[in-house]
């Protein structure tokens, strides 16, 4: 039941990501790449930091930051990117092909992160069910494309 609960999550997740890139290339049209960019990163502090504040969550795990392998903080700079491709990308090629190159990616991407256990991550085996997985993901995506 809790595999299925936070597949569900990963799903809504997902289909966050895809309303988030409209929204965000909405506001990029409007305000520009750079500044959309950071008006939204500073209004997903603000949120954080009302989570942290409203929940009453506290500051105390922040004493704990040495303790972070410094590439995990390359999670900041990688939302640049990604926030600052999909405000450009969006607006060009329309939210269904973005979204499916993105898919695309992540997918194989993550692959590559489980099955060589990269950045601490457990190690998943690597299968030969997960090349013909990712060969059908590549013919879906060229359909997908247009």
């Amino acid at each position: 039941m809790v595999k299925y609960l936070s597949l569900g999550l990963a799903a809504l997740a997902g289909a966050a990501m895809a309303v988030q890139g409209t929204l965000n290339a909405a506001l990029g049209k409007v305000l520009g790449i750079w500044e959309s960019t950071l008006i939204v990163h500073l209004i997903g502090t603000a949120t954080v930091l009302a989570i942290i504040l409203v929940g009453g969550i506290g500051f105390s795990n922040l004493s704990k930051l040495s303790q972070a392998p410094w590439y995990a903080y390359l999670g900041g700079v990688l939302n640049v990117i990604i926030i600052y491709a999909v405000v450009r990308v969006i607006p060009e090629v329309g939210v269904g092909n973005a979204t499916t190159a993105i898919i695309a990616a992540q997918i194989i991407t993550a692959l590559l992160i489980d099955s060589l256990g990269l950045f601490g991550m457990k190690k998943y085996v690597f299968h030969f069910s997960d090349i013909l997985g990712i060969l059908l993901l590549a013919a879906g995506t060229r359909i997908l494309l247009n």
